[in-house]
Order: C-alpha cells, then sequence, then structure tokens
C-alpha cells in the first residue's frame, strides 16, 4: 500500500509539473555513445572535467519546451567556468522535429538523438521528459530530476561542482 501511495504521489507531481529529485547516489555515468545532430560522436569519456548536464527530452514533451529556455540560460550562465549540457531527444522523437526545435531555439549547446533508445536505457530506463542527469566532472552522476528542476536549486549544486578540485 505505502509504495502504491508513493507512486501516486509521484505521478500528481508530475502531472502538476513539478519536478522530482530522486536520490540516486553517486555513481559513475554509464558507458554511452552519444550521435551529435551533425553525425559526430560523444562518449561519456567525453563528460569528464566537466560538471555536465544530460537532460533527456521530446520535442513533444510540454514541460521539456517549457524548460528549455531556462536549460539555455544555465549553460549561458555557466559555459566559461567549465560547465557543459548535452541534450538528448528520445528515440520516438522525430529526427526533423529536433533539427528544426534545436535549429529554432538556437540551441547553444550539443543535441543528440537517441535513435535506437539504447542511452536512455543505459541511463536508468529513462521512460519520463523531462529527465535531467548531473554527472560531476569525475563522471559521476550526482544527482537526478524527474520534471523540471528547482533551477534556483540547481544553479547551488552546480557551483558547488564547478568548485571541486
Amino acid at each position: 500500500m505505502k509504495k502504491l501511495i508513493a507512486a501516486a504521489a509521484v505521478v500528481i507531481a508530475l502531472a502538476a509539473g513539478v519536478g522530482i529529485y530522486l536520490n540516486t547516489g553517486v555513481s559513475a555515468a554509464p558507458a554511452s555513445t552519444f550521435v551529435l545532430l551533425d553525425g559526430s560522436k560523444k562518449s561519456t569519456e567525453d563528460l569528464k572535467g566537466k560538471v555536465t548536464l544530460v537532460n533527456f527530452w521530446a520535442t513533444s514533451c510540454v514541460t521539456c519546451v517549457a524548460e528549455m529556455p531556462k536549460v539555455i540560460a544555465t549553460y549561458d550562465k555557466y559555459k566559461a567556468q567549465g560547465y557543459d549540457t548535452l541534450a538528448v531527444a528520445m528515440s520516438y522523437d522525430p529526427p526533423s522535429y529536433v533539427v528544426n526545435f534545436a535549429e529554432t531555439r538556437k540551441l547553444p549547446f550539443q543535441v543528440a538523438i537517441d535513435n535506437t533508445g539504447s542511452v536512455a536505457k543505459a541511463w536508468g530506463d529513462v521512460k519520463l521528459t523531462p529527465t535531467t542527469y548531473i554527472v560531476n566532472k569525475r563522471g559521476e552522476i550526482v544527482k537526478r530530476y524527474v520534471g523540471e528542476p528547482d533551477f534556483a536549486e540547481l544553479h547551488r549544486l552546480i557551483e558547488k561542482l564547478l568548485a571541486e578540485v
């Protein structure tokens, strides 16, 4: 019964557009290959050395579209300090929609398309969007959000992680 109540609370919170922080503990980011819009590839290893926000999203996700200006503003605020963003479009998102979104919104960070769904599966079987991970300079996931994050809290975390050696 407790599990049912907890699950219902998560569903209600997500329906209300409230980001849920799920404590996953610190763990290594899963080995993945991200295929970027220009056809080049980036691996999980490439994330090391920077604090990186990895955002699983879809053009059909209302919350994803609504939070994107805040994701862009966060990137712009911290990019010169060793911060990066990688937006990963879900496998069901038509590539032409993703390209159009990235171009018309002038996304300043790299965008990948998870054509096969293997990246979402490796990163905890992501099914709900947006799902956002914060990866530290050592390539470890330190936080996971399902739904839109509290950006003030997210900025405090980014600043703390950027200050780490």
